[in-house]
């Protein structure tokens, strides 16, 4: 019997970088310089760069792509083009004065950011929260995780050629963050969650406001959904795309919405319940196939399921205080400034000092939009942090990219880019 050798071309034994630096030589390129944007490989593949200035990579990411023709043999991921040095700004202020730095990492979700690092710094200190602040807490972070699906939705239909729910969704973002205005006075980067409790307490037309959100948003939805979930367009660009098993997912560390499309239904609110979630009563969705219409979905329903956190939370909301009573924390009540010596004295050295929090170590992690946001906090016991180090989910789903990618076509990865949802605020710290 005749044995045929095998089809194609011999399988490579060299490395990426070796047929980078090869296709570079063929070409003449001084490899000291890196000012060439496409290097052919070898006779197939070609090495193109997408981004760090492209519109579809929502925000400065370079990606650079081993292309067969237009299917995607590779694809490495190059960070650090929006490096912020959080982290380290972190360790030079004091614990309240953190507060604006967390707004701004993931800034399409700044009260979890907020929650996140409160939390840690409460269980250092060992301060209880009032249940009124809990409360608005939790209706704050899923107003939050419904503005931030609903840029999530239309900047990723629109990727796909769809402007008009582009348009409906930022419609809907806007009432939301009227809601962030009243309370704080800001609209995005609020800071309205502090360390032991809230910035204030909220005005009386915030309950009018939250009202009009859950009885008018489920409607909305309805409306996105008759968009683009039954559109043929959109089903042929999403389904079978970008898959990713849930063994895989787990082992690359993906959590959140794309960790929930692909089968597990792990929800930081139900699995580890913090400011009161245990409260509620939800539902956390998840997908059949971890391709990019599962992601989709899965994030379509959980902008129900906010409503419905809301809803229960403003129906039994609490009265009382929304700031921790204890003094190492908090400061005195405005109307003993001006009488007593003491309440003066405490005033000016928490705002002007900060709090002292005693020594230790604690790891706390909160459920963002975009999956589980930790802040490990290392207390030294003075006013400020001794180390702070953030796991930024969009840092963690962003590492399953290659994978997702990996033998799709080019136009199709920008479909997979939208559906993992990264800010890449929370990628480079």
């Amino acid at each position: 019997m005749t044995v045929l050798p095998p089809s194609g071309p011999p399988a490579r034994t060299d490395t990426a970088s070796e047929r980078y630096e090869g296709g570079r030589r063929r070409l003449g390129v001084d490899p000291a310089l890196d000012s060439v944007d496409l290097v052919q490989l070898d006779e197939q593949t070609m090495e193109l760069n997408m981004g760090p200035q492209h519109p579809s990579t929502h925000g400065v990411l370079r990606l650079v792509l081993d292309l067969d023709g237009e299917v995607v043999r590779g694809c490495h991921p190059d960070i650090g083009y929006l490096h912020t040095g959080f982290e380290k700004d972190f360790e030079r202020h004091g614990y309240q004065q953190c507060i604006p730095y967390t707004d701004r990492m993931d800034y399409l979700s700044p009260l979890s950011n907020n929650l996140g690092f409160s939390l840690a710094a409460e269980r250092l200190l060992e301060v209880e929260v009032p249940p009124r602040a809990q409360y608005l807490r939790v209706i704050m972070c899923e107003l939050t995780r419904l503005a931030s699906h609903l840029i999530w939705y239309g900047t990723s239909a629109l990727d796909l050629g769809a402007t008009t729910p582009f348009v409906y969704a930022w419609r809907e973002r806007e009432k939301v963050l009227d809601i962030n205005e009243l309370v704080s006075g800001v609209r995005m980067h609020t800071s309205f969650i502090r360390v032991g409790g809230l910035m204030a307490d909220v005005p009386d037309e915030f309950y009018g406001m939250v009202s009009e959100v859950v009885k008018t948003f489920p409607h909305r939805i309805d409306e996105y959904e008759v968009l683009i979930t039954g559109n043929p367009i959109f089903r042929d660009r999403t389904r079978g795309l970008g898959t990713i098993s849930a063994e895989d997912a787990i082992n690359y560390g993906v959590t959140g919405p794309s960790l929930r499309g692909s089968g597990v239904a792990y929800d930081l609110r139900k699995a580890q319940p913090y400011s009161s979630y245990d409260h509620f009563d939800f539902d956390v969705p998840v997908g059949e196939h971890g391709d990019i219409y599962d992601r989709y979905l899965v994030r379509m329903r959980e902008m129900r399921e906010s409503l419905r956190i809301i809803e229960q939370a403003m129906d039994g909301l609490p009265g009382g205080p929304v700031n921790t009573s204890d003094r190492r924390v908090a400061l005195p009540p405005r109307n003993e400034i001006n009488t007593s010596m003491e309440s003066l004295i405490r005033h000016f050295k928490l705002t002007t000092e900060g709090f002292r929090v005693p020594r230790g170590m604690v790891y706390q992690a909160v459920e963002s939009p975009r999956g589980e946001l930790g802040f490990l906090l290392v207390s030294d016991g003075t006013n400020r942090p001794y180390r702070c180090k953030v796991r930024a989910p969009s840092f963690s789903n962003l590492s399953a990219l290659p994978h997702m990618a990996r033998g799709e076509l080019l136009p199709d990865l920008v479909a997979v880019i939208g559906s993992i949802d990264i800010v890449l605020g929370d990628v480079d710290r």
